[in-house]
């Protein structure tokens, strides 16, 4: 497991989080430990490190 940290997209609050680099893509939806809003989560993984992720609001 690799551990990230990124800002909640609302409430600004550095979270971490537990990536498996074991799946190349993944897209799912985690609520913020802090606040408790939904954040959509993309990850994408090359080669055991993360290459991309996107933490992304769910309110339009």
């Amino acid at each position: 497991m690799l551990e990230h940290f990124f800002q909640c997209p609302h409430c600004f609050e550095e979270i971490s989080m537990l990536v498996d680099p074991s799946v190349r893509r993944q897209e799912y939806v985690e609520d913020c430990e802090v606040c408790c809003n939904p954040i959509l989560i993309q990850v994408e993984i090359e080669e055991g490190e993360i290459v991309i992720f996107e933490a992304q609001s769910l309110e339009q």
